[in-house]
């Protein structure tokens, strides 16, 4: 299964990226660069997914239009894929 989901990332004062996931509750990530940062934010939206499937009653929640946005000066949207296999050996 795929989810797409919306990322805000900036560069910090100290030249450190920082991403925020405005869908997923209290999902963000760090990195030296923006790569860095958005391997770091596909792998904490992985994890944050992956517990909420976890759960008895799994509420994913709806994605942020790009547009509903509003974005401070120096942030950027970037859609971070996740894919999950629910079943061993099944790709979609």
């Amino acid at each position: 299964m795929k989810f797409y989901y919306p990322v805000i990332v900036k560069q910090e004062n100290d030249g450190r990226y920082h991403a925020v996931f405005p869908d997923l509750t209290m999902c963000e990530a760090y990195g030296d660069t923006m790569d860095d940062c958005l391997g770091a934010a596909t792998e904490a939206a992985y994890d944050w997914i992956e517990l909420e499937l976890q759960e008895d009653e799994p509420e994913l929640p709806s994605v942020t239009d790009h547009e509903d946005m509003n974005l401070a000066e120096g942030e950027e949207v970037r859609m971070i894929l996740v894919n999950m296999r629910l079943m061993p050996g099944f790709d979609e």
